[in-house]
């Protein structure tokens, strides 16, 4: 399977879905923490991909999304962006009905996404 192929079934198989550096529990960056922390937050749970642990998707991720960097937040397909925007919809209280809307769409829960 293509590269883009992987990344497109992630995102089409999960509703809300991080690509960062290290895990939720061990994140490897302050910015994937800050992410995570954020989507945390809202309760509900969400699949996430180590960009360490794949150098393909790593490289070949911020072209598919047309995004330079980590982390990337998708919610329903769509990219929604990095660590300040999320923290941005956070604290203004747009992120929260986001993420429960997508997780009320589907059943997913906080997996590494394959």
């Amino acid at each position: 399977m293509d590269i883009n192929d992987t990344i497109k079934e992630q995102i089409d198989n999960n509703p809300i879905l991080l690509y960062m550096k290290g895990s939720p529990n061990q994140p490897q960056c302050g910015f994937s923490a800050r992410t995570v922390q954020a989507l945390m937050a809202c309760g509900e749970r969400f699949a996430y991909v180590d960009i360490l642990a794949n150098p393909d998707i790593r490289t070949h991720l911020p072209q598919y999304a047309n995004w330079p960097t980590f982390p990337q937040l998708w919610v329903a397909g769509e990219l929604i962006g990095g660590c300040d925007i999320v923290t941005e919809m956070f604290e203004s209280g747009e992120l929260e009905p986001l993420i429960k809307s997508a997780a009320a769409a589907s059943t997913g829960s906080e997996q590494a996404a394959s």
